[in-house]
This record gives C-alpha cells, structure tokens and sequence, in this order.
C-alpha cells in the first residue's frame, strides 16, 4: 500500500502503504464533525462512528478534509445519520480499536492496516450484509481474495499500492548501466554505480519499519513467498533461504548495499536518501515516483528482477499492500453502516482519496472510468502490477504477530556472522507458535 505510514500492519506497514510517500503520521486525535466519540454511545442512535487511520502527514495533507467533505454530503442525502469520524496515527490505530473492541466499546466502522483478527471473533459484518452484488462484485480481484476468509468477504479493500524497483536514471546514465532483469544484472548495476561513488548502489531497508515488504519482494522474485500454495506459512522454505544467502553474500557481503546496516536501514530512510539522489536502486510504490520527479529526478520503474535460476521468462508476482475498511456488529447498525459505505465506495470519492495520497483506488470503475479520474502513467502502472500482484496473508488471524516477527527479524538474515537459514527457522517457529495460539 502504499499509504502515507507503515504498510502492512503496524501496520500494510501501513504504513501504506505504510505506507505513500512519507512515514511520517499526524501525531494528534483529531476529531471531525465536531465530536470525535470513540464507539457506539448510549443515545446516538442517529451517529455512525468510524475511526481512521490518519494518511497526512502535516495538518494541510490531512485526511480531516476529506471526511469533512464526505460526511458533510453523505448526510444532506441521508438527513436521518450523522457520521462522527475520529482521526488516529497509523502506529496506533491498530492497538486503539483493538482496546476499544475489548472494552465492548467497538467503532460502527475502522479503516486501518488488518482485519482478520475481528472478523475470526465474529465481530464484523460481511460484505453481502452490507453492500450491493454490484458494488462488492467491483472490487479488484487480488484485493478481494485478501479481504475474504474462508468464502466470506470481510476486510473490504479502500485504497492500495502495489511496488516496483525504482531506479535514478541519471545514475545509470553516469555508470553506463541499463535496467537490471535478472539479479546477476542488479548486482552488476549495483558494483558500476559504487564504483561511481554512489552512496547506496542497491537501498536494502530491513529496519523495523517495514522490512516484511523487501523480504517478501526478493523472496518471490525466487519462486518463494511467506506462504505455500494451501496457504500454510513457509517462511524458511529452500527458495527463501537461497534468496537470503545470495542477498547476504553478493550485495551485502562486498558493500553493494550502502554505508548503513541493511537491519538498521528503514524504509523512510531509504526513501529520503532516493530523494537527495543517493540511492541507485530501491523498490518503491507511486508518491515516491511522483515526489522524486517532483524534485526533478528521473525515475525508471521495472519489475523485480528475478533469480538467475528462475530466469527472464519467468514474472513473478509483485507485493501488493491495502488498507481495509470493516464495519462492526456490536451497535446493530447494520442498514446505515451500508448506506454510508455504499456512498463513500462511489468512484468520485474513491477516487478523490486515492489521487490525494497517489495510492490506488480499490474498484474496476474508479480505476478506469471519467467519473473516477483515471489514473495518470505512472499510477497505472502500478495498477498493471497490483492485478498480478501477492499480498500479504492478512487474511490469517496470526498475521499481524508474524509480520512483526519478520520486521523485527529478517534483517538478521544479511548480518556479517548470521547463517540464513538458522535465522528464517527461527521466524517460522516463531510464526508456529502465534499461529497455534489462534
């Protein structure tokens, strides 16, 4: 996803998706509608509540605007519900609905990182509750099958972002490089533009912030991934051990990487050092591309380049991250949760929203149609890649623990004296255990 934070469950991450251009969240609760109620109170039979990641990242990029706006028109056409929307950081969201949940005290509506944890208590409604055949049957393919568990749409995709290897195309002209297909040819990439004094040749953020995304990147560009084709975690499979080993000893190893510990290197480091032209080579999502032309950078985008052994005929999937909507059963207002999602989900808002934060709209129309905008060249394609691209397993319960166990772990993987492999068994006995415990 990438919005403006974390992506992927800190979420997304997430921060996007999370993570957009900037990491950086608005560290204040900011209420809209002139309230800011934090669940279904007694008496307000007549007010929705919807808790909100916050997307900005100063008060004039704030999502507060937005919803302004959306409330202000969804209740001129519904004079009967007011909607009363509480705006929090991305790092927090996540652990306030949680708490809020618990405390039997359950927002009508959340839009954040993860859904799946709710939805295996039985708090949430399903789609089919909620919206049109029509409507629900809009959203994009590979986004739906992350919001379903089971048979049941639950996480109801709002906005995404999909990745690309970026590369500063005035760099490659000085080292004489062309952009990489395989890793054999990033490596190469990386080792000319070193030896032109690049600071990082190949930007490897494995830092906290957000180091599930790059590890799930470089493991399916080798034919591996987090899970096996049931769905069943397989965090240290062979595929995804070789991919740490070569990372670990052809760009690690002989300083390809940078001056900065790849396991101390976050993804808003990495992004700020692309846009001071440090960095050769990094995976990235749309506002990066849109911030760094922006500040007069020429970017090229190709996909992941693949493993030699897999070899150029092969394309795999790129990572896809989105944020999910979810409407809560706990205050029984099923029929105007509905109303209001069957608004905020038309294309004009949509795709308002996505454009504001150069993230993706979640629908077929809002994608493509006059009505919601288009997307200009370098959005689409990203939009191109999220058709074919994998997201996160966000629709098992135990994700959220193991994405932090992989964001606090994996940057191990390239460390000086680790062995790969010893470091990937001992996520996945981790992730075992967070998954049993479900």
């Amino acid at each position: 996803m990438g919005s403006k934070r974390n992506q992927g469950n800190t979420p997304v991450g997430r921060r996007i998706f999370g993570t957009a251009a900037s990491t950086v969240v608005l560290g204040l609760l900011i209420p809209l509608a002139g309230c800011g109620g934090s669940g279904g109170d007694a008496g307000d039979g007549g007010t929705l509540h919807l808790v909100a990641a916050e997307y900005g990242d100063t008060p004039a990029t704030s999502s507060k605007a937005f919803w302004d706006r959306v409330t202000t028109d969804f209740t001129a056409a519904n004079p009967g519900i007011k909607v009363d929307v509480k705006l929090l950081p991305w790092a927090d969201i996540d652990r306030e609905v949680s708490r809020m949940v618990k405390a039997g005290n359950a927002p009508d509506i959340a839009l954040m990182g993860s859904y799946s944890d709710f939805a295996a208590q039985g708090k949430l409604y399903s789609a089919d509750e909620l919206l049109s055949v029509a409507r629900e049957a809009n959203f994009l393919q590979p986004l739906a099958e992350a919001g379903t568990v089971g048979s049941t749409l639950y996480g109801l995709p709002f906005v995404a972002s999909s990745r690309l290897l970026f590369y500063n195309e005035a760099l490659f002209t000085k080292a004489g490089v062309a952009a990489p297909k395989t890793w054999s040819d990033l490596k190469s990439a990386a080792k000319a533009l070193k030896d032109k004094g690049v600071k990082f040749p190949y930007a490897l953020p494995l830092g906290p912030e957000e180091a599930h995304a790059e590890a799930m990147i470089w493991e399916l560009s080798n034919g591996g991934g987090y899970a096996d084709s049931s769905g069943n975690y397989s965090l240290a499979s062979d595929p995804n051990v070789e991919t740490w080993r070569w990372v670990k000893e052809q760009l690690v190893a002989p300083g390809l990487t940078g001056p900065t510990p790849p396991s101390q290197l976050n993804r808003a480091d990495a992004f700020a050092a692309f846009l001071r032209g440090e960095v050769g080579m990094l995976n990235g999502y749309p506002s990066l591309a849109h911030e760094a032309r922006a500040k007069g950078i020429g970017v090229g985008t190709v996909s992941m380049p693949v493993s030699d052994s897999l070899g150029t005929g092969e394309v795999p999937p790129t990572v896809g991250v989105a944020d999910w909507m979810m409407a809560f059963k706990q205050n029984g207002k099923r029929a105007e949760i509905g109303k209001f999602l069957d608004f905020v989900y038309q294309d004009k808002n949509l795709s308002e929203f996505a454009n504001r934060y150069h993230l993706l709209p979640s629908t077929v129309t809002a994608s493509r149609t006059p009505a919601g905008g288009g997307l200009d060249k370098t959005d689409q394609l990203f939009l191109s890649a999220l058709y074919g691209a994998q997201l996160y397993p966000v629709n098992d319960p135990s994700w959220v623990s193991v994405s932090d166990t992989i964001k606090r772990n994996i940057g191990r993987a390239v460390e000086p004296n680790s062995d790969p492999k010893t470091v990937l068994e001992d996520i996945a006995a981790q992730a075992n255990e967070a998954s049993k415990k479900r």
